[in-house]
């Protein structure tokens, strides 16, 4: 009845382990039966519930993978696999090394039937054993070249911390009432010696992932205090600098103390900085949140909540909050001036009215238009950055900007 029902997607993955016959041919046929017995136990266990495994014959398996459309989860599911497999065993007191390749086939792409998508996981697990084993490949070219792609970025990643390839740019926030500078958010750069400059969203949700981003978040942090010391020392103001904190920084233990050395070790007064943090962070373990906030400010420094209303907020915990401000999210800004006159800027709107009753700073992101100024001062917001006032720019740039602020008379 239902003949064009959304197909299912599965990857069926064909995977063999490496020079099993060695271990056949040399430790005996006992001995090679017990390590594929353990190497099947392996399998089920790093599999979803959900997932299937099986033996097909000699060192073969057949791994499905339920629900899996997107690349990067089934990249990552194999990653984990593959480094399962490879642990070390022990079997009769002997310990032994054994590592796996395979072959991943995806339904529907890649074939409409089992016999099908077999034969060309087959095919591509040939190719994994022709790139020198202990590795997996995508039946498609085009997806293997992705999959290449993603880890050639992965392994420049963990090198850029080393090699110091990562810079910071700011983007100056402005007081609305007065049209001073008042401060600056401070943006992660990579700078690849080969690649030129990788845009942030190609590198900060693989050093999500990866777990980099606690290593790069406490570089970004300690690099934009020294930057802030550095100016202040040149007699200009730059203001509170806001450094973002990643959700894995934010639940890492020994935050509060990484920044309080930090503070001490750039000498830069604690009120000098703000930290930004999104609500989901927050709401994520609201108890334990609160507990790391109110940490953070006995040190002295600021607090903001970074993307305000994209997320679950519950407001009964948002008074209880010890921050200093909210940020209006850049798609609530855009809708001033982009639709009709009754609902401009309605959630801009109602988001100022709600932080200025709990006493805090609001603060409007990505400003693009004079007409979204005067909208906002109308409304009474406090703060705005965004492409109207200038983009993030390096150091130097941004000095000249201080330099030439504070040549500007009182008004």
């Amino acid at each position: 009845m239902y003949a064009q029902r959304t197909p299912r997607h599965i990857a069926v993955v064909f995977m063999d382990l490496d020079h099993f016959k060695f271990v056949n041919d040399s430790l005996g046929h006992s001995m090679g039966d017990r390590l594929l017995k353990a190497m099947g136990e392996r399998l089920r266990a790093v599999l979803r519930e959900g997932d299937t495994v099986g033996r097909v014959g000699g060192d073969e398996f057949v791994l499905i993978l339920n629900d899996q459309s997107n690349e990067e989860v089934i990249f990552r599911a194999m990653q984990r696999i593959a480094a399962k497999m490879a642990e070390p065993i022990t079997i009769e007191g002997k310990e032994l090394y054994v590592t796996c390749s395979a072959g991943i086939s995806l339904h529907p792409q890649d074939g409409a039937d089992v016999d099908t998508l077999l034969k060309n996981a087959d095919a591509a697990m040939y190719r994994a054993k022709e790139h020198g084993r202990n590795n997996f490949q995508f039946y498609t070219s085009e997806m293997n070249e992705r999959v290449n792609e993603r880890l050639a970025l992965e392994n420049a990643l963990r090198r850029a911390l080393e090699r110091q390839e990562f810079l910071l740019h700011y983007q100056q926030k402005i007081d609305l009432g007065s049209g001073a500078i008042i401060g600056a958010e401070a943006l992660a750069r990579w700078m690849h010696p080969e690649w030129g400059l990788v845009r942030p969203v190609r590198f900060i949700p693989l050093a999500e992932e990866t777990g980099l981003i606690v290593q790069l978040g406490e570089w970004v942090l300690r690099e934009a205090c020294r930057q802030a010391r550095a100016w202040i020392d040149q007699g200009l103001k730059p203001g509170a600098v806001s450094v973002n904190l990643s959700a894995r920084q934010f639940r890492q233990e020994g935050l509060v103390r990484t920044v309080s050395r930090i503070l001490e070790e750039t000498r830069l007064d604690p009120s000098a900085l703000e930290m930004e943090l999104t609500e989901s962070m927050v709401m994520h373990d609201v108890e334990a949140a609160i507990a790391t906030l109110q940490g953070l400010k006995s040190l002295g420094v600021s607090l903001s909540v970074d993307d305000f209303g994209t997320g679950y907020s519950s407001l009964s915990y948002l008074k209880d909050l010890p921050i200093d401000a909210l940020k209006i999210d850049r798609s609530f800004v855009r809708e001033i001036g982009a639709g009709a006159e009754a609902d401009e800027g309605l959630l801009a709107q109602a988001i100022i009215s709600l932080g200025h009753s709990l006493h805090l700073k609001v603060i409007a992101e990505g400003v693009e238009t004079d007409a979204q100024v005067r909208f906002l001062r109308r409304q009474g917001c406090d703060q705005v950055q965004g492409f109207l006032y200038g983009e993030p720019v390096a150091p130097d740039a941004y000095a000249r900007l201080l330099e030439t602020a504070k040549r500007k008379p009182r008004k």
